[in-house]
């Protein structure tokens, strides 16, 4: 309890920051400027929506063009604001045997994910991921998944790590090729509370229980 009470404390003050910027334009006027800097959910390219994966046989390592982030709702004064952050620094390696996904370990790093303002970012490093303490998250993957030629989507299952709680999620993702890279997207939905983090909520402005891990992978062959 005392460890959630220091998280809340720290997502507290850098949500009054906005807020009070919130009042200073009016609310309307800063969720209409936040939800246009919001990023876009991940989806495959165009070049790679009518080209299904090729389930080549090795190790596929994620390379440049790849993101994580996260997405989640704030509503204040009853304006729904949504807020992304997002970090290029993204490691990993995926294995197909036989035509399947047999492996996958992904790693990213935390203390890279920005949104487009600085003091939530601060408290999102500092108090509620706790970089310092756990400065990486990772999905493991722990069922292996057929890769059909002429599918685009992949069902994935495995342990998603957080602030060192380890959970099993499934993901509904996408899988398609465009040249010699492979594209995999998607999106893991959490409740922050399995993860140690409790949602504040200040009366002017609160954030939702729930949200989302976003991620566009571009594997090349090893």
């Amino acid at each position: 309890m005392q460890q959630r009470t220091k998280v809340w404390a720290g997502i507290g003050a850098g949500v009054v920051v906005l807020g009070v910027v919130a009042v200073v334009v009016g609310p309307g006027l800063y969720a209409d400027w936040a939800n246009s800097n919001a990023e876009a959910a991940p989806t495959l390219e165009a070049s790679a929506q009518a080209a299904p994966v090729e389930a080549t046989d090795g190790t596929w390592t994620v390379g440049a063009g790849s993101f994580a982030g996260y997405r989640l709702q704030e509503v204040l004064r009853g304006e729904d604001v949504t807020v992304t952050g997002r970090t290029d620094q993204v490691t990993g390696t995926v294995t197909v045997e036989d035509g399947s996904l047999t492996a996958a370990e992904i790693e990213v790093d935390m203390a890279s994910i920005a949104t487009d303002e600085p003091p939530r970012d601060g408290y999102f490093r500092d108090q509620a991921m706790q970089v310092g303490t756990f400065p990486t998250a990772t999905f493991t993957l722990t069922e292996p998944v057929e890769l059909a030629d002429d599918a685009t989507s992949a069902q994935l299952t495995g342990d998603l790590t957080i602030r060192d709680v380890t959970l099993e999620v499934t993901v509904d993702a996408q899988v398609a090729a465009s040249g010699d890279t492979v594209q995999v997207v998607g999106s893991v939905p959490v409740t922050f509370a399995d993860y140690g983090v409790d949602a504040p909520d200040l009366g002017f402005v609160t954030v939702e229980d729930t949200g989302s891990v976003e991620f566009d992978l571009r594997l090349t062959a090893s």
